[in-house]
């Protein structure tokens, strides 16, 4: 029987590894995010820890002075070094939603080939149907010519048989 052979398959195989490429690059950006934001989220409970020490210990008696210059300082660079972790992260937050068009374009390419395949082999399988429908026709109408001539030759047969009776009686 003959198999069906998509033409374009080469394209569609191209379309699905840019399609699994995008989904790759996606899930890359996503997770640089989240580790953006728990940088982020470690900073902050970073600050907040040193804030809740010095407060608990640093405050009461006699207060340094210097440390706490050195404790505005640090508060100050993690505070710095977060922003900077918020601005790449919007930068970030860019490429993702340029990666989502992206993947979501190449889903559309890929299911349009996708469907063309679909809609050929199924004009591939009527094809088939209706071949096979013809051969049925013909062998049932070769059936039934064979019946027809075996029918006349019974008749022949049972006519010759009866001028044969017929010449036997006189």
């Amino acid at each position: 029987m003959a198999r069906f052979r998509f033409n374009l398959e080469g394209v569609l195989k191209h379309r699905k590894h840019i399609e699994q490429e995008q989904q790759r690059r996606m899930a890359d950006l996503l997770r640089q995010m989240e580790s953006l934001r728990d940088q982020v989220k470690e900073i902050e409970q970073s600050i907040n820890g040193n804030t809740e020490d010095l407060r608990t210990s640093r405050l009461t008696g006699k207060l340094d002075l210097s440390y706490l210059a050195a404790h505005r300082r640090f508060v100050a660079g993690m505070r710095a070094k977060a922003m900077a972790l918020v601005q790449k992260m919007a930068r970030l937050q860019g490429q993702i939603e340029q990666a989502r068009a992206e993947l979501a374009q190449a889903a559309v390419q890929y299911k349009i080939m996708e469907k063309l395949k679909e809609k050929q082999f199924a004009r591939w399988q009527e094809q088939i149907n209706q071949k096979e429908l013809a051969a049925l026709d013909e062998v049932a109408m070769q059936m039934s010519y064979v019946r027809i001539a075996q029918g006349r030759d019974e008749e022949l047969r049972l006519a010759d048989a009866g001028q044969q009776a017929q010449r036997i009686e006189s």
